[in-house]
């Protein structure tokens, strides 16, 4: 049986999916304003199979892209996690650590905080050599959750094979942390 890992920080939980973050989840992925530097909002029918295929990954691998909580109050702000992707990019093969956080919940450092719990689970449990990040060159804000988190940025810029439109989402710049800084940065 797969070991399924459910890291947990001082405020967020990170856990597999359940159908009452659909709504959430769907809310999330519709707004303008969070998928600024994607191709397009979702559908409800994407937003769905993308939760499906992260809870799929999850129960498979025992890790992938995490549904994020508050320990508080229990309330769904977005997700975070680690997935291989499939596109041709330079970096390839690799482990990606992603993020996505409803509006609301911008600004309060969880982005960060679960992230770091991700790293740790990645580096310390799944034992990963390195783990990449990467883009829209013009997003600051994500850039700034890497480099909060000692990612490196690589200079190697790409078109993203995936984001044909529109031309200005499609140059992506890729981050990296390795094992071995993360030890280093750990003791």
């Amino acid at each position: 049986m797969i070991h399924i890992f459910e890291p947990k920080t001082k405020r967020l939980q990170l856990r597999q999916w359940t159908p009452e973050d659909l709504d959430a989840f769907f809310a999330m992925s519709s707004d303008s304003e969070v998928m600024k530097f994607f191709p397009h909002t979702l559908s409800r029918e994407e937003s769905d199979a993308t939760a499906k295929k992260c809870q799929s990954l999850i129960e498979k691998n025992g890790w992938g892209v995490w549904a994020v909580e508050l320990i508080d109050s229990k309330e769904f702000i977005g997700i975070v996690g680690l997935y291989n992707p499939t596109a041709e990019l330079p970096c390839a093969p690799c482990v990606e650590i992603l993020w996505r956080l409803s509006r609301k919940y911008w600004g309060h450092g969880y982005a960060t905080e679960a992230a770091e719990a991700v790293l740790q689970i990645g580096f310390e449990e799944l034992n990963f050599n390195e783990i990449y990040s990467f883009a829209v060159v013009k997003n600051h804000s994500s850039r700034a959750v890497m480099e909060r988190l000692d990612m490196v940025n690589t200079g190697e810029n790409f078109l993203h094979p995936d984001v044909p439109n529109p031309e200005h989402l499609r140059e992506h710049c890729i981050y990296k942390f390795s094992q071995l800084d993360w030890v280093k940065s750990v003791t």
